[in-house]
């Protein structure tokens, strides 16, 4: 589990729908820029610099 989903407690309005769509999008992201692993692309990318940087934008 790389985004910690069973110790989340989120669970409001569309909320709970919505996480698993939003990881998706992450994990998806991840293998279009080449990263074998989601774990170490998730530390890789922990500033918002670097995330924006990763999908192009800066």
């Amino acid at each position: 589990m790389t985004f910690g989903e069973d110790a989340s407690q989120i669970c409001t309005h569309h909320t709970p729908a919505a996480w698993p769509s939003s990881a998706n999008i992450i994990c998806g992201t991840f293998r279009l820029t080449r990263w074998a692993n989601t774990a170490s692309a998730r530390r890789a990318h922990t500033t918002p610099a670097a995330a924006l940087t990763l999908h192009r934008i800066l």
